[in-house]
């Protein structure tokens, strides 16, 4: 392993960098975007069994116990109970963009590293065969071993900048999938909420309750 790394020349060094952060991100996406660890079960009883505006203090301390993004937007609308359906969509679409950040978090890194890890990669076997070219310059093409060397040499770090490359590209795209149904399923569980407060509203006399 070591030889196939310093066969393949200087940029085999920034292609290692390369691969040990994307296997950073990879497994931090993996670990942040579990579907219990954003749709938190204790969050969604709180939707599911909210059934009348004597609820709200109790719905705000489970929120406040489990922290993370739906939990956000969920304490977002108990606190703002009180404004219209309209206001309230508009406060929790704002509140959602930022929440959206932290789902969508480190993916910029992966595109980018899909995007950069073959063009690494082509820039070292460019560098390889300059140095091929080197090689006919000064001892000929008659030197069969020594191109055949050069070229395999040039050729490692496109393979390691594809070997590379790949892998986090699919990561990415998984990931980009992944996030979007949690986004989805979050705007479900706030619909669910806001219509329920709203219909609420209606039922029972509202009384201003401290936040």
């Amino acid at each position: 392993m070591l030889e196939f790394f310093e066969r393949g020349g200087i940029m085999m060094y920034p292609l290692a960098i390369t691969s040990l952060i994307a296997v950073a991100f990879i497994i931090e996406r993996a670990l942040s975007l579990r579907k219990k660890k954003i749709l938190t079960p204790e969050i969604l009883s709180v939707v599911e069994n909210f059934s009348t505006l004597k609820d709200l203090d109790l719905a705000r301390n489970i929120c406040q116990r489990y922290k993370g993004p739906l939990s956000n937007i969920i304490m977002t609308a108990l606190q703002n109970y009180l404004a219209s359906k309209e206001e309230m969509r508009e406060i929790l679409e704002d509140q959602g963009r930022q929440e959206i950040r932290t789902l969508q978090r480190g993916l910029v890194v992966l595109e980018a590293i899909a995007a950069v890890a073959p063009l690494m990669g082509l820039l070292g076997t460019v560098i390889g065969m300059v140095q091929v070219f080197e090689v006919i310059n000064e001892q000929g093409i008659g030197q069969t071993a020594a191109l055949s060397g050069g070229i395999s040499q040039a050729l490692l770090t496109t393979v390691t900048g594809l070997f590379i490359g790949i892998p986090t590209l699919i990561a990415y795209y998984y990931f980009s999938h992944k996030s979007e149904n949690l986004i989805l399923d979050i705007e479900k569980y706030t619909n669910q909420l806001i219509t329920k407060i709203a219909h609420l509203k209606q039922k029972e006399p509202l009384e201003e309750i401290e936040t």
